[in-house]
């Protein structure tokens, strides 16, 4: 079928690049790409595969060609490469810069009763951000210090009440119950790196690079993504069917399930 044959073109064409930094590629004779895809080409090129496959430089999981699948590369099973072309949903949902961070501390606003002011580690050279969230009314601060959380960090920062806020702290929430609504930060699972990016639908390789906060707001990314972010009947942050995943496993709120994630 056609989604083969555009996986097979992929294939063949970073083989074909790969056998450009063997030995014999300063010898002449190069085969075709389409010759490199051959079981025969594979029997006499062994380095090359083994190149092509080999895990990226910047780090970080599977092989730079047998790893592309769904919004980040890194996603695709051993050796199934998947279709080149990624939807407007997966452009958009790899424009996300989504990491992994660790609360450091939590103070009251002064300005708004409804707001707490938090330290968040998400790995930046510059040290920790300042993000204000609309938390107060549902969890204590105490609950929140040395907490693992999920932070969206590529906003334009908002002022808040006179303090800027540099990103958005990710929480399920539920209103289910009438006159009463609960609230969870999202958890990366134990033993992820703090600043990890994470991604939709696998494992992280070599995620596209991410969005700048305008270009973020001019085509309204976050608004268009947000409403089919959910968690689902065990808990799990998914984006439709696709899950949010750290290099160690899924992200999950703790208790709330099927429950809307902002």
């Amino acid at each position: 079928n056609l989604e083969a044959m555009a996986a097979m073109t992929v294939l063949s064409n970073a083989l074909h690049r790969a056998l450009l930094r063997t030995p014999a590629a300063r010898a002449g004779g190069l085969p075709s790409a389409s010759a490199v895809a051959s079981p025969l080409a594979r029997d006499a090129t062994p380095r090359a595969f083994r190149l092509a496959a080999a895990p990226s430089p910047r780090g970080g999981g599977k092989g730079r060609l047998f790893s592309r699948g769904l919004a980040c590369v890194g996603a695709g099973g051993e050796g199934e490469p998947a279709a080149p072309e990624l939807d407007e949903n997966q452009v958009m949902l790899s424009a996300l810069d989504i990491r992994a961070g660790k609360i450091l501390s939590v103070s009251e606003h002064e300005e708004a009763d409804s707001l707490f002011i938090e330290s968040i580690d998400v790995g930046d050279e510059e040290g920790p951000r300042t993000i204000v969230s609309g938390l107060r009314p549902y969890l204590p601060a105490s609950e929140l210090e040395g907490k693992d959380c999920v932070v969206l960090c590529n906003l334009k920062p908002r002022n808040m009440r006179g303090v800027k806020s540099h990103g958005m702290l990710l929480c399920a929430s539920d209103k289910r119950t009438e006159g009463e609504e609960k609230v969870e930060v999202l958890s990366p699972p134990a033993g992820t790196p703090v600043g990890e990016r994470l991604c939709f639908g696998g494992f992280t390789g070599d995620l596209p690079e991410a969005f700048g906060p305008n270009k973020i707001q001019k085509k309204k990314i976050w608004e268009k993504l947000q409403p089919e972010l959910k968690t689902d009947a065990e808990g799990g942050a998914k984006w439709q069917d696709l899950p949010m995943v750290s290099s160690v496993g899924q992200i999950k709120a703790p208790t709330l399930t099927e429950s809307n994630i902002s």
